[in-house]
């Protein structure tokens, strides 16, 4: 888990170093340019508020960055292997190419080993790596304003069924579904802890999620339903202002929001809401705690499920409660996430009392 890694201030002077000692086991995304190095990259260091650490290569992946070109870090613990080498150098060849097995077998290599092999130094096989690229170019295609066709060309899929079901898959919507015109419009944006997904119209933010929360494709097509259809990708000054504030908060500048919420839930579940945005930066409470400010004592589990329901993360900080143990529990985003941000909002803490 990326929590368990030294603190970030360590991990960006190890970078500065080219520390050898990290080659393999961390990556870095850079925010400014989309794409994830080794810390052993001969390219110019980025600034330390543009970096996002991870483990993994398919975690720096599936969060929408792309592999460096100069330092290969997609190979970086595969160079003794000839088929992982091969294929990484093939797909950053070809990127918009649809890969299949067949592909494989014909470069000499077989199908069964190489997802073995993937699937063991990256956590993903080579054929969902190659899908990632792709789905990543329709999504830019998409957000361009370009035409569906277009988009299922730069994803490299044949078949226009075969798009809409992945497409499907990743974000729980068919590509058809979404309008251009539509008044409610999605975006995303990179933060220090990864992509956020924005939906907003001219007057409201209406979700603000991690586009890997497994609760996102089921939170759109929710909200889909509830505009009737008038869902399109693009921005509106409300999407812009909150990727401002909420990537002004992550660099420890200001701890408040002040945007226009439209909060869908039932009078309970809003309560807990606007509840959950009276506790300050660096507290936490628990559940119960939370129960009782609203006057109800036993409705805690009530306030868990009300909790778990919020769709816009970090602004409504569902993050700072805890267990009654003091423990962390249950975050849509990953628990990961949830130290993370308790982390950084102890600095708005001590900048209060210091």
């Amino acid at each position: 888990m990326l929590f368990q890694l030294p603190h970030d201030d360590q991990l960006y002077q190890a970078l500065l170093d080219r520390d050898p000692s990290y080659d393999g086991r961390v990556f870095v995304g850079v925010s400014s340019t989309g794409i994830f190095c080794r810390f052993t990259c001969p390219a110019r260091k980025p600034k330390r508020e543009n970096c996002t650490f991870f483990e993994t290569a398919s975690e720096a992946l599936e969060m929408g960055f792309r592999a460096c070109k100069k330092c290969h870090p997609t190979t970086s613990e595969a160079e003794a292997n000839k088929a992982i080498r091969t294929l990484v150098t093939a797909l950053e060849d070809r990127p918009d190419h649809f890969w299949q097995e067949s592909d494989i077998s014909r470069l000499g290599f077989d199908p069964s080993t190489v997802r073995r092999a993937f699937k063991r130094q990256f956590g993903i096989t080579f054929l969902e790596m190659a899908r990632l690229t792709r789905l990543r170019n329709s999504f830019t295609t998409l957000k361009q304003g370009g035409k569906m066709i277009e988009a299922q060309l730069d994803a490299g899929f044949s078949s226009s069924s075969a798009f809409r079901t992945a497409f499907a898959k990743h974000i729980g919507l068919k590509p058809k579904e979404l309008r251009a015109d539509a008044p409610l419009k999605a975006d995303w944006f990179d933060t220090p802890l990864g992509t956020m997904v924005a939906v907003a119209d001219t007057t409201h933010l209406h979700l603000l999620e991690f586009h890997d929360r497994k609760a996102l494709p089921t939170e759109l097509k929710k909200l889909f339903k509830t505009a009737k259809g008038q869902m399109g990708f693009g921005t509106t000054p409300i999407i812009e202002e909150t990727k401002r504030q909420v990537l002004t908060f992550f660099e420890g500048k200001h701890p408040h929001f002040d945007l226009p919420l439209a909060l869908h839930g039932s009078e309970f579940t809003r309560q807990v809401w606007r509840e959950l945005q009276t506790i300050p930066a660096g507290e936490t409470v628990s559940y119960g705690e939370l129960a009782k400010r609203l006057g109800n004592p036993s409705a805690a589990r009530a306030v868990a499920r009300a909790n778990g329901a919020n769709q816009i993360a970090v602004i409504i900080p569902c993050h700072r409660v805890i267990g009654a143990d003091g423990q962390l529990t249950g975050y849509g985003g990953g628990l990961w996430r949830k130290q993370k941000l308790i982390e950084l909002e102890l600095t708005y803490k001590r900048a209060r009392s210091g």
